[in-house]
């Protein structure tokens, strides 16, 4: 059986080099702000993966391994929760981003796998300043990626306190999930959810004007942030309902959304760990690069030996060593031309006995048929001309 499992799927071809260029785009603008690698197990003791929020939805989706000794292991469901460990010992701030697969046994759709890389940064021992550099690694990198968003912003301790005024006593985590559900089903059915707590008057408060807010003293922390965005240059929407579903958030919370799809494409905001306040996000790379218009213009070069396989590994060497990625074929033309369009490799140079005492290389064009008699020194220059 050959079949992929339910939820996973192959990436080939034109697809799989726009996901390696859409994360190599988002691993440069990490690195740009400062935030340095990390790498950690696909499967942890299942107690770590759950930690303190066995009861967060995305927590009992995990995938449940046990060993042959008879251990409970999970596959991580998020890139998070390792920085518990990764975080020990390190002299703060620490700046770290991590990009990965991650796995969740949930319902699938046509936006949602059971694997998934997720792109990860966050800034332990954080401070508002650092929550508003964080945002602007956002809008840097959609915009790299040419992605139409925006950015809206919340805080838990607003949320907590309008819930407080309120009188709102019942399962605060709970109800907290249950707003996060706004933009995924009918507020009627939230308010029907919300009314077994007590707490379906929250949603009129969030109708309410932005001015409407300022009387809560919590809201000054959005007001800073929004101060220091401003510095960034970075366009946030405050968005009182946005509560983000996972129960370790203690402060600023943050989702990006594009007109393209429903779903969330980067989301993350402001927690605690080990005592010290942190902030981070998480990015799905396969919504990233379904969504990203970027070209994908090759240098890629098939040199076609004809009866000159010497000095055909010869030419590829060359062309290797000014970082020009070719590959040899050593059938015949037509049957090489075919396998080039096959696989849309944009450049072709035809080496024989007539090029070698010309000391000129045919190379072709194959996206506009032109073809080019070049020496061998003007291959750097001739490729060098060529937009990525």
């Amino acid at each position: 059986m050959t079949e992929l499992v339910k939820g996973f799927r192959d990436y080939t071809g034109e697809e799989a080099e726009k996901r390696a260029k859409v994360k190599q785009i988002i691993e440069n603008t990490f690195k740009l702000y400062g935030f340095e690698p990390a790498e950690t197990p696909i499967i942890e003791d299942r107690s770590f993966v759950q930690g303190d929020n066995a009861t967060d939805e995305s927590v009992s989706d995990v995938y449940k391994l046990e060993d042959k000794g008879k251990r409970k292991l999970a596959l991580r469901y998020e890139l998070t929760f390792p920085l518990k460990r990764l975080m020990k010992n390190k002299k703060l701030p620490y700046k770290r981003y991590q990009i990965g697969p991650v796995f969740r046994d949930e319902p699938v759709s046509a936006s949602r796998f059971r694997q998934f890389i997720q792109c990860d940064i966050d800034t332990i021992s954080s401070t508002t300043k650092d929550e508003a550099e964080i945002l602007k690694t956002i809008s840097d990198l959609l915009n790299k990626l040419n992605i139409k968003f925006t950015i809206n912003i919340n805080n838990r301790k607003l949320i907590n306190e309008i819930l407080d005024q309120l009188n709102v006593t019942g399962n605060r985590n709970q109800i907290i999930r249950e707003i996060d559900k706004l933009d995924k089903v009918p507020e009627s059915e939230v308010r029907q959810n919300l009314k077994k707590f007590k707490a379906e008057k929250v949603l009129e408060v969030f109708k309410n004007p932005k001015s409407y807010f300022e009387k809560y003293s919590s809201f000054n922390e959005i007001k800073e942030l929004e101060k220091y965005c401003k510095d960034y240059n970075v366009k946030v929407n405050f968005q009182p309902s946005l509560a983000r579903g996972l129960s370790y958030y203690n402060g600023t919370i943050f989702e990006v959304k594009t007109i393209k799809i429903k779903e969330t494409i980067v989301g993350g905001g402001s927690y605690m760990f080990n005592g010290i306040q942190c902030c981070g996000y998480g990015a799905g790379l396969d919504r990233l690069a379904s969504l990203a218009k970027i070209p994908l213009e090759k240098k890629q070069v098939l040199i076609i030996s004809l009866d000159k396989d010497k000095q055909v590994i010869q030419l590829a060497n060359n062309l290797r060593q000014l970082n020009i990625p070719c590959s040899i074929s050593y059938n015949k033309p037509g049957k090489a031309l075919e396998y080039a369009n096959s696989y849309k490799v944009p450049f072709v140079i035809f080496l024989g006995d007539k090029e070698i005492k010309s000391k000129k290389i045919k190379i072709k064009n194959m996206k506009t048929g032109i073809q080019n008699n070049i020496s061998k020194t003007q291959l750097k220059k001739y490729f060098k001309n060529i937009k990525d």
